[in-house]
């Protein structure tokens, strides 16, 4: 698809970019201005000099007016760098903080899911558009100022020249628009391949601990390296280009102002031309030419900057699920539940046909066989995500059973008619890995309570083996992002501390066993026990035996494929050898 030079989406959506073009176009015309000025005094000054043998400072109104001009347009120059810097460091950041909030907006199904990606495009990936602001933008507007106006004063003092800058100004765009089509795409493969490595890397470096308890920490450089390889070829390929599409336009454009200089020469020499308007119009023939030359020069930069552009604004298009507007009610007394749920997979419902409810008080246990759609049906619980069929809903104390049916929700309130934040409020969640941010331990905790006294925070370590690593490390130990200087099963120690400190009156612990020893286990059905007597509703996703055994209710989930997934999978199987 083909791109205009300045993304409208970046001037419309961005406000530093919009203020950035604004500015630009100013100093544009301003620096124009400044241009021309210089242009007609200094070819009266050449002319006063070279016919009337008059020095340049026997004319101080010339001589002054030349250097004012030009110290105006230095001084165009210095606020346009400096202001470029700013408003690309500004419109970077409001990028990145949007392009940031609105993945974790999407959910766990969205453009969430994709952490690395979009961690790589945050960071190294948005900054390509640094370039295309400082570098690239503001020649555009130069190009689309200097030269018309430059082109205009040219015609006014003389017409021949006029011709013959309009007749080869068009060629520039042109071979911009041939090395555009060869270079088409490798932009945006470059930008995918850097967001690939930058993944890759990153999914290795937060996987090396494992890959070295495992012994396999040798095998991955190889993938890393063939990667890293890859990327080289893309950044030297667009490279190329980059000074191919800078050579052709310098070519062009020195042959544009020869061309200007011979015709104004045989003029001069035939007497058909006075000398002060052609000084003039040999040095505003070169600015004719340099804004586009210097757009030649930053090309890269724009399509790099494009790319950027649509990858951030590819995410920043999905859709989210509208927020509700109904306060969530007090989860000790009201009960959330699904209604035959599903959930659409890559290869069939995952899960099909769930009904469960919370309860107060009661420990529900989500089982079935991995890929069953457990995290699922507990994300569409907590209205992170929209269901394919069926309802989640909030109903009273009513009901007994801890699967419903439509008679029980008749009249019920769906969670995503919730204000969600209201919902989640009222929600401990433990994921399969624990989100761990930066800090102290004590911190950390008291992020969960902030009224927490030291007595709270060393009886909810006690109660979750967390005791051991205040004892050895401190309270004041830090922690770095992502849980740093922890191990997996500290982490999920951590977290259950919160748990057990947090008010809330939902607990929902998926796989709270993934990471901790047979002794651990014990902790953990302990703080179960412990959630019930408080009165809290438990929702634990299980697969070992003792966690279902604890829990009052059990849901088993199961997927149900497509057939003709189901088909191609017996299809592979025959085609096996016996």
């Amino acid at each position: 698809m083909r791109r205009p030079p300045l993304d409208p989406r970046l001037v419309r959506h961005v406000r530093a970019a919009r203020g950035h073009v604004l500015l630009q176009g100013a100093l544009g015309l301003l620096q124009a201005l400044c241009i021309i000025v210089a242009a007609i005094l200094l070819g009266h000054l050449g002319a006063a000099l070279l016919v009337d043998r008059v020095l340049p400072w026997e004319r101080p109104e010339l001589l002054g007016g030349t250097i004012a001009a030009l110290a105006v347009r230095a001084l165009a120059v210095l606020v346009q760098q400096r202001t470029a810097h700013r408003a690309a460091t500004a419109a970077i950041a409001d990028l990145r903080s949007r392009l940031v909030r609105h993945a974790a907006l999407l959910g766990p199904r969205g453009s969430a899911g994709r952490g690395a990606d979009l961690a790589a495009l945050a960071s190294t990936g948005i900054e390509a558009l640094r370039p295309y602001l400082v570098g690239y933008v503001p020649q555009l507007l130069l190009a689309a100022t200097v030269t018309p106006l430059c082109l205009a004063t040219v015609a006014v003092l003389d017409m021949p020249s006029a011709i013959l800058a309009a007749v080869s100004i068009p060629l520039i765009p042109i071979f911009m628009i041939l090395v555009g089509q060869l270079t088409e795409g490798r932009s945006e493969q470059l930008l995918a391949d850097m967001r690939v490595l930058w993944a890759q890397v990153l999914d290795l470096v937060e996987g090396l601990p494992t890959l070295r308890a495992l012994g396999r920490q040798k095998g991955p450089e190889a993938t890393v390296e063939a990667l890293g390889e890859r990327h080289r070829r893309s950044t030297m390929g667009s490279l190329r280009y980059a000074f191919l599409s800078s050579m052709v336009l310098e070519l062009l454009a020195t042959l544009g102002v020869a061309l200007v200089a011979v015709g104004i020469g045989m003029r001069l020499v035939a007497g058909d031309m006075q000398l002060a308007p052609a000084l003039a119009v040999l040095v505003l023939a070169a600015e004719v030419y340099l804004p586009l030359r210097q757009v030649g020069t930053q090309f890269h930069a724009s399509t790099d900057g494009l790319a950027a552009v649509d990858a951030v604004f590819a995410v920043l298009d999905e859709p989210l699920l509208p927020d509700g507007d109904v306060e969530a009610p007090d989860l000790r007394r009201a009960s959330l539940a699904l209604v035959d749920v599903s959930v659409r997979s890559r290869d069939g419902l995952a899960p099909a046909h769930a009904s469960l409810r919370t309860r107060p008080g009661r420990i529900l246990a989500i089982t079935g066989t991995s890929g069953a759609g457990k995290t699922t049906a507990v994300q569409c619980l907590l209205g992170l995500l929209a269901p394919t069929s069926g309802r989640a809903v909030v109903l009273g104390s009513g009901t007994r059973s801890a699967e419903v049916d439509e008679t029980d929700a008749a009249g019920a309130t769906d969670v995503l008619d919730l204000r969600r934040a209201s919902l989640w409020d009222q929600v401990a969640y433990l994921p399969q890995r624990p989100v761990v941010g930066p800090g102290t331990l004590r911190a950390l905790l008291a992020e969960a309570r902030p009224d927490a006294d030291d007595a709270a925070l060393d009886e909810a370590a006690a109660a979750t083996g967390l005791a051991a690593v205040a004892a050895e490390r401190g309270w004041d130990a830090e922690v770095g992002r992502g849980g740093q200087g922890l191990s997996l099963g500290q982490r999920q120690r951590l977290a259950l501390a919160r748990a057990v400190l947090s008010p809330a009156p939902l607990v929902i612990l998926d796989e709270p066993t993934a990471h901790l020893d047979g002794a651990s286990e014990r902790i953990v059905l302990d703080l179960l026990a412990r959630f019930r007597a408080e009165g809290r509703a438990v929702v634990v996703v299980a697969h070992r035996s003792a966690l279902v055994d604890a829990a009052d209710d059990v849901v088993v989930l199961a997927p149900q494929r497509d057939r003709a997934s189901a088909s191609d999978d017996v299809a592979s199987d025959e085609e096996l050898p016996a």
